[in-house]
């Protein structure tokens, strides 16, 4: 009988400690496969999963022996929470495990979308010399938009400061006098947009901030701004996103996260033909660094639950 089901890509040292004390089936295609990790769940006194795999009420009705579920990474929105809570499971996520991951990805995108020629290669390659069009900017000197002033937005800040930008944001939730504000302002989200040369999204997704960044808020960013958003998808409307990009008021965006991933064909169409868009697949947090380091978190808290600690 399974103890342990690890339905998704996890750093095999981690695995093995995992096999060591506890019968552990690993599959990181077993997320593409519900049935058959519906089959195989009834003996599970524990699951270990990512982002994709959908821990609710059907998977969790034939779950009658889960103790606890072991999120790869931070974000909850693919597990039902309550639904755990009142079934006695425990949820436990990595938290902090990859925060510098991310936070290199934003600065990273940073960069690549205000200097604007990283994204000429093709163009060189046929033998273009644009140079006189890919002029672009330098991060110093500009302002960095936090929206939610977390971790990883405090990751991203600490970064940014080195780089000589300043460093705006906003978070209703946390007391204005928490010391984090010391050396970053504090604004309202249509100021931060208003005012910052590139806005890093930090947020939930929730019933609150789901399209929290639509057409009206794009509109009132700054000139020539820059958006990344590698929080959750459903926070942007990827619609006026691509409008607002084709229309020339904002300079790019990259986004990891998407209302529906992975992307269909069909709504993947929308993003077609738009150059100064960067996408990636929901791995901005997943470096292998970052990879080693929220398995063996995720793993170790796996293991004192089970072992009853």
């Amino acid at each position: 009988m399974t103890d342990i089901i690890i339905t998704e890509f996890m750093d095999e040292a981690a695995v093995d400690t995992l096999r060591a004390e506890f019968d552990t089936h690993y599959d990181p295609a077993l997320v593409d496969r519900p049935e058959a990790l519906r089959e195989m769940v009834p003996s599970a006194r524990a699951l270990v999963v990512r982002n994709r795999t959908q821990v609710r009420d059907a998977l969790l009705g034939a779950a009658v022996k889960l103790e606890c579920v072991g999120r790869l990474g931070v974000g909850l929105d693919n597990i039902d929470v309550d639904a755990c809570s009142e079934r006695g499971i425990a949820v436990y996520p990595a938290t902090g495990a990859n925060d510098l991951a991310v936070a290199e990805y934003v600065i990273s995108n940073a960069f690549n979308l205000l200097r604007d020629a990283y994204l000429y290669g093709g163009q060189v390659t046929a033998g273009e010399w644009p140079r006189s069009v890919l002029i672009g900017r330098e991060l110093s000197g500009k302002v960095m938009g936090l929206v939610g002033f977390g971790a990883i937005a405090r990751e991203v800040a600490t970064r940014a400061q080195a780089l000589g930008m300043s460093v705006i944001a906003y978070d209703p939730f946390l007391p204005a006098d928490h010391p984090a504000w010391q050396a970053v302002g504090r604004r309202s989200l249509e100021a931060l947009v208003g005012e910052a040369d590139v806005v890093s999204l930090h947020t939930p997704l929730t019933a609150e901030t789901r399209h929290m960044v639509d057409a009206a808020l794009l509109a009132a960013m700054k000139p020539g701004g820059i958006l990344i958003n590698a929080a959750r998808g459903g926070v942007v409307d990827e619609v006026a996103l691509c409008d607002a990009l084709r229309a020339g008021r904002l300079a790019g965006a990259a986004l990891d996260v998407f209302e529906e991933e992975p992307l269909s064909a069909t709504v993947g169409r929308k993003f077609e033909g738009i150059r100064n868009l960067v996408l990636t697949p929901h791995i901005a947090g997943v470096t292998a660094e970052s990879n080693v380091r929220v398995s063996r978190v995720t793993a170790e808290t796996v293991l004192k639950h089970l072992r009853g600690k």
